[in-house]
């Protein structure tokens, strides 16, 4: 896909469902601060990036989502072109084809994750160094 353009010019692009979408931004950034922990799935237990999306669409909207990055990037549901993303949607970086990592996009060319070892739940930019390089595309599962 097509690189992320820079955050400040990033388009709002209206979720299919704002209020859904809204839920998932909100509970989504309350957990920022959350500690990583592989394997982890609750606030009490911490989050690795996956857990962290499955626990907000099942808290939030009671929607099960598959547990690793790799199977969410399978499931059903529109492909998002970069200039597209709506609040809500999930994005995925990676490597040579490979998807790595997920996060929830917030809006404003920002999203949720839960990065690394030893890190935090935290909002980063699409844009940045790492994230731009590693970008691998988005998922829609809010309808």
């Amino acid at each position: 896909p097509a690189p992320p353009p820079p955050t400040a010019n990033w388009p709002k692009t209206v979720p299919d469902n704002p209020e859904a979408a809204n839920s998932v931004l909100m509970r989504a950034i309350s957990l920022v601060g959350t500690p990583y922990r592989y394997g982890g799935n609750t606030p009490d237990s911490g989050f690795d990036c996956s857990g962290l999306v499955a626990y907000v669409y099942r808290e939030m909207l009671d929607l099960k989502l598959p547990r690793t990055s790799r199977d969410l990037a399978a499931v059903q549901g529109p492909k998002i072109d970069p200039q597209r993303l709506a609040t809500g949607d999930l994005v995925f970086f990676g490597s040579r084809g490979s998807v790595t990592h997920v996060g929830i996009y917030v809006g404003e060319g920002r999203f949720v994750h839960a990065p690394s070892t030893g890190g935090t739940v935290r909002l980063d930019s699409i844009s940045g160094p790492y994230w731009k390089d590693h970008y691998t595309g988005a998922k829609r599962v809010l309808r």
